[in-house]
C-alpha cells in the first residue's frame, strides 16, 4: 500500500507528516509490525531486540516477529499489553494529531506500555511532558486509524 507524506518542519528538523486519511490500526512495515522487533522483550529485557521469522505471530493485520516462541506465545497471550501504543506510530505526533513512523529504538514505557518515537530527537520533545502528551495522543489515536 502507498502512502502520501508531507513534511512538517519542526526546528532543525523535519517530520513525514501522514495524509489526512485514516491509517492502518498498526504500524507495518512490508507487513511486519514494528519493523520486525519483538514487542515483549522491551517488557522482559528492558531493550528492544529484532525478531526472527521463526516466531510470530498475527495481530490486527500485521506479523509481529519475536526472539523466542516464548516471547510470542507471552504476546499472544495479551497482546494488548505488549503492543505498543498508537499501533507503534511515533506517539509524540499522533499526541500533535497526525502519524509518523515510529523507531523501535526511539522507546519509552510508561505506565506499564510502551511508546515509540520517530527517532532520538522527537522522543526528547515528547518527554518534556509525557503525560500530557500520553493525555492528547490517547484523545487523537481514535479519528487517526481505520
Amino acid at each position: 500500500m502507498r502512502r502520501n507524506f508531507l513534511l512538517l518542519a519542526i526546528g532543525a528538523f523535519a517530520l513525514p507528516l501522514a495524509a489526512k486519511s485514516p491509517m492502518d490500526a498498526v504500524n507495518k512495515d512490508n507487513g511486519l509490525a514494528i519493523h520486525g522487533y519483538d514487542a515483549v522483550s522491551y517488557f522482559t529485557d528492558g531493550r528492544p531486540a529484532k525478531g526472527s521469522p521463526q516466531f510470530t505471530a498475527d495481530w490486527m493485520g500485521a506479523t509481529w516477529q519475536f526472539v523466542s516462541a516464548e516471547h510470542r506465545d507471552l504476546f499472544q497471550k495479551e497482546p494488548a499489553k505488549y503492543a505498543p501504543q498508537y499501533g507503534g506510530y511515533c506517539a509524540w505526533a499522533v499526541s500533535k494529531g497526525y502519524t509518523a513512523n515510529g523507531d523501535p529504538e526511539a522507546w519509552r514505557i510508561v505506565g506499564s506500555k510502551l511508546y515509540l518515537n520517530y527517532d532520538n530527537s522527537v522522543q526528547k520533545k515528547w518527554e518534556q511532558d509525557t503525560t500530557a502528551r500520553i493525555q492528547e495522543g490517547d484523545r487523537n489515536w481514535p479519528g487517526l486509524h481505520k
